[in-house]
Formats: C-alpha cells, sequence, structure tokens
C-alpha cells in the first residue's frame, strides 16, 4: 500500500461510523502498515478521514495486474 491508492475498508468499525465496503483514499502513512484514509462521497466530499493498519485494507484496482504486483 501507498499514497494515493485507493482502499476498500474490510471490516466494520461502526464507533466511528464506517462499514465494510466504503472506498476511501490513502493520504498519508505515518509507519510501516499505518495510513491515513480520506473516505469521501461522490461529489468529492470528505466525510470522515481516520488512521487505520493496513490489515483492516484492500487496495483496489482499476485497470489488469500483473500476479507480481498483488503478492
Amino acid at each position: 500500500m501507498k499514497l494515493l491508492n485507493v482502499v476498500a475498508l474490510l471490516k466494520d468499525l461502526p464507533t466511528i461510523k464506517l462499514y465494510r465496503g466504503q472506498v476511501g483514499t490513502i493520504v498519508e502513512e505515518y509507519e510501516p502498515g499505518v495510513f491515513e484514509v480520506e473516505f469521501s462521497d461522490l461529489n468529492g466530499r470528505a466525510y470522515a478521514i481516520e488512521t487505520l493498519n493496513a490489515h483492516q485494507l484492500l487496495v483496489l484496482y482499476h485497470q489488469p495486474i500483473e500476479e507480481k504486483v498483488i503478492a
């Protein structure tokens, strides 16, 4: 995972009102595996910015990828 990757949340986080499948963008990496993720609506307005661990996220790809990219 790296800066500006589009990611999806893997688990519900009801205490911060975020749920599995919501899509965000990595906007900062604080340390290896710890990211600030911005969640925005379809108009580009941020509705949440949270610090999350890599195991809580799935990188989304919008084009064909090589197997080595996801390994």
